[in-house]
């Protein structure tokens, strides 16, 4: 029996397995990077273990010191969650060699499946070993771990050697292996994947189809169980195919067999021989806890024979810290506060935790179980609608917005959805009272005097605020029954509620405001001077850091005064684990260059200035 668990992961991945121990009386153990110490799962942890440095490759990906912390803590068992080394044979094998219970499949089954060049071949799929404008679209994936690293499509044979190198790049930082390797890429697919769980005793649970087709950079963002729309026929193809895989290798523990569905077939794309981000739907659905069976199957337990029936339906959302409607680019800064009411809610962050520039940037995973699928999208829906999600920008209203749609809410999705439809799910449609709520909340948090009494009819007071890129300016004035402004009765206005009533309509407003940062409800503000600072302006050309992120190189032979063409990569920056491409805007002269590899950068700073060739 497991008494102490060492969990060697971060973030949501470990409070969820922190979380089944607590409920089965196992200690846990947390190990963290240096920008980790105050993190949630260290919090929620009995005991934690520090991994000096900051990045992945000096920490989370250092399967010796994480043996050795597992040891000086006194585990008796370690488990890898998903993503850096939870598909690392070597990895399994130090644990064991080190007299612990390692809860994953066996080395050899992770040896056979975590390559998925290996996968493919065990699976009788072969890999393009050489492309030509035949092959065209082509996708290249990083052999040794998935979530979008090392993930690249190619359209154009001239890209192919850059989105190698860079997918080889991101590969390494992510997983300590740079492989790729380059197949096929299918448009207007669904991304359809299986469950499996097999115990030591010949059992081998099918927990259904789950379909994670709406993914952005080829991360999933929104996933659900079943799988709909699929056929009898194909269904029992795919429960078929994850047997055979299972088998094949002689498989233990929680597995997820991938396939990409298209035109009525199923392709084969990889086994993760893990626990999987989207876990809590088949959980909701088959009401089972993964964790908990991991757990028992690790201890030598049996399954019973055959897995629960499955009821209802259930959805899950990815929330992140990132720009959808800017390249997706992550963001930082203080999470202030996180609630999404009535869901099951996944986070490795807790009210007033840093989001840092080193890891993935997910904040946390919304799950609705419902009778139906109609049913359980809509809560889910509703939940994120109503949701407190104060800090940084995050991807909250695409994920409503995603849900909503005709094409998800039919069904009828696939992998092509957000390239379709991302410019209508990100266009700015702000509520248009919510800046008179905040500049009334401004106003009583400051101390104004609603309602004081005067001779004279009061001066117009005056706010302005940015809200969705844009800049807008709100009037009102003080009465002698309260704060009054054009077309709006104000009911009630402190600094934390404001009711107005439009038309008959009477509406509430929860404002929150920390420093030049202000929610209204589900709106971002941002409070601006009343006059504009002549400093923030920059020199035609500057090219801006999108986000913070550490400079990984310089474009060979830059430097001050070299000629660019627009579109030409002048430098690269790394920000949570993914690489991203700083391209010349115009044509013209590189005039200055302030980045150089291993600079850290946060989002806005100064990086080069191209001043734009003047025609004769």
């Amino acid at each position: 029996m497991i008494s102490t668990l060492l969990v060697a992961n971060r973030g949501e991945i470990a409070c969820r397995v922190f979380r089944t121990c607590r409920a089965a009386g196992i200690r846990t153990v947390a190990v963290h990077s240096d920008p980790d110490e105050q993190a949630l799962h260290v919090r929620e942890s009995d005991v934690a273990v520090r991994l000096p440095g900051a990045t992945p490759a000096e920490t989370y990906l250092r399967g010796d010191l994480i043996v050795k912390a597992a040891v000086a803590a006194g585990a008796d068992a370690v488990h890898p969650g998903y993503g850096f080394l939870s598909e690392n044979a070597d990895f399994a094998r130090a644990v064991r060699d080190a007299g612990l219970i390692w809860v994953g499949p066996p080395p050899e089954a992770i040896e056979a499946m975590a390559s998925k060049t290996r996968a493919k071949e065990l699976m009788g799929v072969e890999p393009l070993t050489e492309v030509t404008e035949d092959d065209l679209p082509v996708l290249v994936k990083a052999a040794a771990g998935g979530g979008g690293r090392g993930m690249r499509v190619v359209r154009e044979l001239a890209q192919l050697e850059a989105e190698l190198s860079m997918a080889r790049a991101e590969a390494a930082s992510a997983f300590g292996d740079g492989e790729v390797f380059v197949e096929p890429y299918v448009e207007g697919g669904r991304h359809v994947e299986v469950q499996v769980l097999a115990d030591a005793h010949g059992t081998v649970w099918v927990l259904g189809t789950r379909d994670c087709s709406l993914q952005r950079r080829h991360q999933k963002v929104i996933e659900e169980t079943p799988a709909p729309g699929l056929s009898p026929e194909l269904t029992e193809e795919l429960y078929a195919a994850a047997r055979r895989a299972t088998a094949a290798v002689g498989y233990r523990g929680a597995g997820t067999v991938e396939f990409l569905v298209a035109g009525g077939r199923a392709h084969f794309l990889e086994m993760n021989t893990r626990l999987q981000v989207e876990h809590p739907v088949t959980e909701a659905v088959f009401g089972v806890d993964l964790v908990a069976l991991q757990l028992r199957v690790a201890e030598g337990g049996a399954l019973d024979p055959e897995p629960p029936a499955p009821h209802g339906h259930a959805v899950e959302a990815r929330l992140y810290a990132e720009d959808p409607a800017h390249a997706w680019a992550p963001q930082t800064g203080t999470l202030h506060r996180l609630r999404v009411p009535g869901v099951r809610l996944d986070s490795g962050y807790g009210d007033g935790d840093r989001i840092g520039v080193h890891y993935d940037p997910m904040l946390a995973k919304a799950v609705a179980h419902a009778p139906t699928r109609a049913e359980a999208v809509r809560a889910l829906a509703g939940a994120l609608e109503r949701a407190a999600v104060h800090g940084p920008v995050t991807n909250r209203d695409l994920l409503v917005r995603s849900l909503r749609h005709e094409e998800f809410t039919g069904g009828r999705m696939d992998t092509g959805f957000y390239d379709r439809h991302l410019a209508a799910l990100t266009a700015t449609v702000p509520d248009p009272h919510a800046p008179l709520a905040a500049a009334l909340a401004d106003a009583a948090r400051g101390g104004s005097r609603f309602g004081g009494w005067r001779n004279l009819p009061s001066a117009p007071q005056t706010r302005r605020y940015a809200v969705g890129g844009a800049e807008t300016e709100v009037h009102y004035r003080h009465t002698r029954t309260g704060p009054a402004a054009d077309g709006v009765r104000v009911v009630h206005a402190d600094a934390g509620l404001v009711v107005l009533e439009v038309e008959g309509v009477r509406r509430r407003f929860t404002v929150a405001r920390y420093g030049d940062q202000v929610h209204v409800n589900a709106t971002a503000l941002t409070a601006l001077p009343r006059f504009a600072d002549p400093a923030a302006q920059r020199a035609p050309g500057s090219l801006l850091a999108p986000m913070p992120g550490t400079v990984v190189r310089v474009a060979d032979g830059l430097a001050v005064g070299s000629a660019v063409a627009a579109g030409q990569p002048l430098l690269w920056l790394e920000a949570m684990k993914m690489e991203h491409r700083i391209t010349a805007p115009v044509a013209g002269t590189l005039r200055a260059l302030h980045a150089e590899p291993g600079r850290q950068v946060e989002v806005g700073a100064l990086l080069a200035v191209v001043q734009e060739d003047q025609e004769p």
